[in-house]
């Protein structure tokens, strides 16, 4: 009997399962340590089909990414957090990056493997990543920590290393959260997000005054 894999999908449809295969393994066996005949042998294909779409494998690579953060949810997300900016709620801000960030880890956890293999190989992958999805992102919210400060609704702290901190506790909790389970921190993920985001802000405002929206 044929395998099913191999039956013929239009274009598109192979693309995105070239795509899924291509996550799978990726998240298991890293970027070097796989090759596009491992690719092409999961997803029940000839190796040509695979270049047929992807003319490298770090083509492939940057088109996970880009189906990753090019999506409609991605672009909501965004707006949201504008708005928080626009409306000054730092509060609002600091809950709805913890909740994004804690979703990803919970609803992806071959694309969160994915991101640790692509820093730990340090291949130019991660440069990719960081360009595509880091750079931009992060002068977002590190110009907007600077803009509060100079509006004295927080401390001068480095507004880079306030980013990198509020950042940093979600993600850290959400990688010990998949390693540990509940074991380690038995609090809902809404209570966390609570509890860090008081924390941050307690530290961030001046005298723990309330903050600022002017």
């Amino acid at each position: 009997m044929a395998d099913p894999r191999s039956v013929r999908m239009h274009s598109e449809d192979r693309r995105r399962q070239i795509l899924d295969v291509a996550v799978d393994l990726f998240a298991k066996k890293g970027f070097a340590g796989t090759t596009t005949k491992e690719i092409a042998a999961a997803a029940g294909v000839n190796e040509a089909i695979i270049f047929r779409h992807f003319a490298t494998k770090e083509q492939l690579y940057i088109a996970i990414l880009d189906a990753k953060v090019c999506t409609p949810e991605v672009d909501s997300w965004i707006s949201h957090l504008r708005d928080c900016m626009e409306r000054r709620d730092d509060e609002g801000l600091f809950r709805a990056l913890g909740t994004k960030m804690i979703e990803a880890f919970r609803e992806d956890e071959r694309f969160e493997r994915l991101m640790l293999y692509a820093l730990l190989e340090g291949h130019e992958i991660a440069k990719i990543h960081h360009q595509r999805m880091g750079a931009s992102f992060f002068v977002l919210l590190r110009d907007y920590i600077a803009q509060r400060q100079r509006e004295g609704a927080l401390r001068e702290f480095a507004p880079g290393a306030v980013v990198m901190a509020v950042a940093g506790v979600f993600r850290f909790y959400a990688q010990m959260s998949l390693l540990c389970g509940g074991s380690l921190m038995p609090l809902s993920d809404a209570q966390i997000i609570d509890t860090f985001t008081g924390i941050l802000l307690n530290g961030l405002r001046p005298n723990g005054e309330p903050a600022r929206t002017v």
